[in-house]
């Protein structure tokens, strides 16, 4: 299918779903997502809802809400708390399910409360290539995803996303700064708030799209590998700032950035185990 075949059948499915409950991060997909339920179902029936607290960064949420707003959908944050539930906490390959399931199994019971026939993700047909054991929650809390149903990838939402002025069209992957610890390390509130100010930080600067990944006292910086010489030329203040945060040493990945680079650590082994 093309791109506008593949949209055309987006909003086509859409209005056959009645009132909706999206989960809504303000990233590239779940922005999409609620603007073409919005678009086809009309403001009325769309609820936008985000989870708050210490996974995701203010200045995310902050962005979220005003463009909710922007579209005149009705926003409501809900606290999940995932970091008071051991399975989660103790970061070992499945953590994501445990994430997932504990917000979906929310998001059920507030789409039932306000009225709403079927929970939304964004999950696109990218998503389906990684490793990502919160899709197994997708399938058990029963959530629609509307983007990989119709085949959308990454960068054809993003496509789609200009046309429709979306201010999130080219911001980069934002995943939840528990996805910056490494597996194995107990997640808790400080660590995620040691990361969030490390990447403030490095935002302030001028970087773009990059991560802070936790190794207990060393942070491992990730950046595209045309910044890296940005960061040796800041390495003094870059260091000075992420020691204040609580790091004894801090290290540049001369690989660069990627996505979920974490998962390396696991074995195909355990990586089949929780898909």
């Amino acid at each position: 299918m093309t791109i506008d075949e593949k949209y055309k059948l987006l909003g086509e499915n859409i209005k056959k779903l009645g009132k909706v409950l999206v989960a809504y991060s303000g990233g590239v997909d779940s922005t999409f997502l609620l603007k073409v339920c919005v678009d086809n179902l009309g403001s009325k029936n769309v609820l936008a809802c985000i989870s708050t607290g210490p996974l995701l960064p203010k200045s995310q949420l902050d962005n979220a809400i005003e463009i909710a707003n922007d579209m005149q959908v009705a926003v409501e944050t809900v606290e999940t708390n995932e970091i008071s539930d051991a399975a989660f906490s103790a970061n070992k390959a499945d953590r994501c399910f445990h994430c997932k399931s504990s917000l979906f199994k929310l998001l059920n019971k507030i789409a039932k409360e306000k009225g709403c026939d079927t929970v939304l993700c964004g999950s696109n047909l990218d998503d389906y290539d990684d490793y990502r054991p919160g899709n197994k929650a997708v399938k058990l809390f029963n959530v629609r995803c509307p983007l990989a149903e119709a085949q959308l990838t990454k960068n054809e939402i993003r496509q789609l996303s200009r046309k429709l002025k979306l201010p999130t069209a080219d911001i980069p992957a934002s995943p939840c700064l528990a996805s910056r610890i490494s597996y194995g390390m107990e997640i808790t509130e400080k660590k995620l708030k040691q990361i969030e100010q490390a990447e403030d930080f490095l935002r302030s600067l001028g970087f773009v799209e990059f991560r802070v990944r936790y190794h207990d006292q060393v942070a491992r910086i990730e950046v595209h590998k045309e910044d890296i010489a940005k960061v040796m030329e800041l390495r003094e203040e870059i260091a000075e700032n992420l020691k204040s945060l609580g790091f004894k040493f801090v290290s540049v990945d001369l690989e660069g950035f990627r996505s979920g680079s974490l998962n390396e650590m696991l074995s195909q082994e355990e990586k089949k185990k929780n898909l």
